[in-house]
């Protein structure tokens, strides 16, 4: 899968799930300012995610530190490569 392919499915699962603006599904857009998303939604986010590429995240470190869109697309996709691997 590419890394193009990996964003497209979490910017259309976001928008649908969060009923997000397409518009702004940018990765430098803030989860919180931007996207306007809460502490709930970060757990949905997670959720959403193991959902569509079929891994487990929620005992990962590195997922306390998103803050972008930007940051959860270079999260999945080095998620995915390390499986791969």
């Amino acid at each position: 899968m590419t890394d193009e392919k990996v964003i497209e499915i979490i910017n259309t699962a976001m928008v649908e799930e969060f009923e997000l603006d397409p518009e702004k599904m940018v990765p430098e857009a803030l989860l919180y300012e931007d996207l306007e998303l809460d502490s709930l939604d970060r757990v949905d986010t997670v959720i959403l995610l193991e959902k569509a590429f079929k891994f487990k995240i929620r005992e990962e470190e590195a997922i306390r530190e998103i803050r972008t869109l930007g940051d959860i697309h270079r999260f999945v996709i080095e998620k995915l490569r390390s499986l791969k691997a």
